[in-house]
C-alpha cells in the first residue's frame, strides 16, 4: 500500500495523541474502558471537528476503522508498558506536543485540498490541533491547556502562517511539513522550559 507523507503525518498523529491520551488517564487512575474511550477522543476529536465544519462526512475515522484500530492498539500497548516510564508528566507533554504539531498540518492540508483561503487553513489547523485536547481534558476535569497561559494554539497558528510562508518560497512541501512540524514541537518545549507565556492586559 502506498502513502503519501500526509498520510504518514496523520497516522503519526493519531499515534501520538493517543499515547498522550491515555498517560493523561492513567494520571487520573480512570479503569482500561475510560482510558481507552480518553485514548480515542483525544486521538479523533479535532478531526471530527474540522470535518464537520467542513462537511466531510461520514468524519474520517468512521470511513476508515483502520484508525480506531491503531488507537486501540497504540493504548493498550501504552498501557502495558507504563511502568517502564517513570515521569508521566514529561511523557504527556512530549506526545502532546508531537501530536499538536503533526495534527495542525493535517488540518491546514485538509483546508487546501477543499481549497480555502489560507487564514481558514490556519483555522482548521488549529481546530484539528487543538480540539482532541480539549475534549479530553474537559472530560478528566481538567482546564485545558488551550485556556491556561501556555502558548498552545499560539503554536498551531504560527506554525500554519510558516507551512504558507514556506510554500511562497518555492520550498518543496515535503520539506516544509517536517519544518513546521519540528518548529511547532521545538516551540512547545521553548515555551514550557523557560515559562513563556502571551502577555496578560491587567489581570
Amino acid at each position: 500500500m502506498n502513502f503519501n507523507t500526509t498520510e504518514i503525518i496523520e497516522v503519526l498523529g493519531t499515534i501520538s495523541f493517543a499515547i498522550s491520551g491515555t498517560f493523561a488517564a492513567v494520571q487520573k487512575r480512570l479503569d482500561p474502558f475510560g482510558v481507552l474511550i480518553i485514548a480515542f477522543v483525544t486521538s479523533i476529536g479535532g478531526g471530527t471537528v474540522r470535518d464537520l465544519l467542513l462537511g466531510d462526512t461520514p468524519v474520517a475515522w468512521m470511513r476508515d476503522v483502520n484508525y480506531c484500530l491503531l488507537i486501540l492498539v497504540t493504548s493498550i500497548l501504552t498501557l502495558f508498558f507504563k511502568h517502564q516510564i517513570k515521569k508521566f508528566k514529561v511523557t504527556l507533554f512530549l506526545f502532546d506536543s508531537l501530536g499538536l504539531g503533526l495534527f495542525t498540518l493535517v488540518g491546514v492540508q485538509k483546508g487546501i485540498v477543499f481549497g480555502l483561503e489560507p487564514g481558514i487553513c490556519v483555522a482548521l489547523g488549529t481546530i484539528t490541533g487543538c480540539f482532541g485536547g480539549i475534549i479530553r481534558d474537559t472530560l478528566l476535569n481538567t482546564i485545558p491547556l488551550i485556556f491556561r497561559k501556555e502558548i498552545y494554539a499560539t503554536a498551531c497558528i504560527a506554525g500554519g502562517a510558516l507551512y504558507f510562508g514556506l510554500l511562497a518560497m518555492e520550498l518543496k512541501a515535503d520539506i516544509a511539513k517536517v519544518v513546521v512540524i519540528t518548529f511547532i514541537v521545538t516551540l512547545r518545549i521553548i515555551v514550557v522550559r523557560y515559562k513563556l507565556t502571551l502577555p496578560r492586559f491587567g489581570y
